[in-house]
């Protein structure tokens, strides 16, 4: 068993920084790559950022430049900055991470989110 548990969530003011962290612990061979997304309140979840074991990172186009997100592999932890928060921020953040139990089997896993509230 996997478990994938995201933290640092909260309520801040319009151009303040929130720093969430989610740490994968369990039956890991391996954590390739790992992701944050966000799902505010009657929208689909999207994706934020992502990156690989190697640190390799992609960026939806709206974060880019304000979030940054990083990653510690002997810490099975991976980070997301978020910086210069807007309105149009506030969601539950959620990680994920592609994890090898074995070198023969990889199954996705989520955490179970994290709340960014962000006030005007």
């Amino acid at each position: 068993q996997v478990h994938l548990v995201e933290s640092g969530g909260g309520s801040v003011q319009a151009g303040e920084s929130l720093r969430l962290s989610c740490v994968a612990s369990g039956f890991i061979y391996k954590v390739k790559n790992m992701a944050w997304h966000r799902q505010a309140p009657g929208k689909q979840r999207d994706l934020v950022a992502t990156i690989t074991s190697g640190g390799i990172t992609t960026y939806a186009d709206s974060m880019e430049g304000r979030f940054v997100i990083s990653r510690d592999n002997a810490k099975n932890t991976v980070w997301l900055q978020m910086d210069s928060l807007k309105a149009e921020d506030p969601a539950v953040y959620y990680c994920n991470a592609h994890v090898q139990i074995n070198p023969n089997y990889e199954y996705i896993y989520w955490g179970q989110g994290t709340q960014v509230t962000v006030s005007s």
